[in-house]
C-alpha cells in the first residue's frame, strides 16, 4: 500500500536534443548573423590568498577571555538559578492557597 508507483520504462519521455542547442560563445553562438559589438568579459575575480591568516594571542588576551568566559558562564547561571527560584516560591504560593482555600471550603461544608 505504501510502495510508489513508478511508470513502466517504455512510457517515460525521452530526452529529444534537436530541440535545445547548446550555446558556445558568451551570449551567442559562434555562428551568429547579429551585427552588434561583442560584450567586454567579465573582469577576473581578485586572487584569494592561499590561507588564512593565523591569530596570535598574547597571555593577558588570554587571561582576558577566560576572566570574560568566567563571568558570562557565573552571569548566566545566576540568571537560570533565580528563574528557577522564582518558578519554586511561585508553586509553593499557589500549593498553600490551594489548601487554605480547601480548608475553608471544607470547614463551610462542616457547619
Amino acid at each position: 500500500m505504501f510502495t510508489p508507483k513508478y511508470p513502466a520504462p517504455d512510457t517515460a519521455p525521452t530526452a529529444d536534443t534537436s530541440l535545445v542547442r547548446p550555446l558556445t560563445g558568451l551570449v551567442h553562438p559562434a555562428a551568429c548573423d547579429c551585427h552588434h559589438t561583442p560584450t567586454s568579459p567579465a573582469p577576473a575575480p581578485a586572487p584569494v590568498p592561499a590561507g588564512r591568516p593565523s591569530v596570535q594571542f598574547t597571555p593577558g588576551a588570554l587571561v582576558v577571555a577566560a576572566a570574560g568566559g568566567t563571568a558570562l558562564v557565573l552571569v548566566v547561571g545566576t540568571v537560570l538559578v533565580s528563574m528557577l527560584l522564582a518558578v519554586a516560591i511561585t508553586a509553593a504560593s499557589v500549593a498553600i492557597c490551594a489548601v487554605v482555600l480547601r480548608s475553608l471550603l471544607n470547614h463551610q461544608h462542616n457547619r
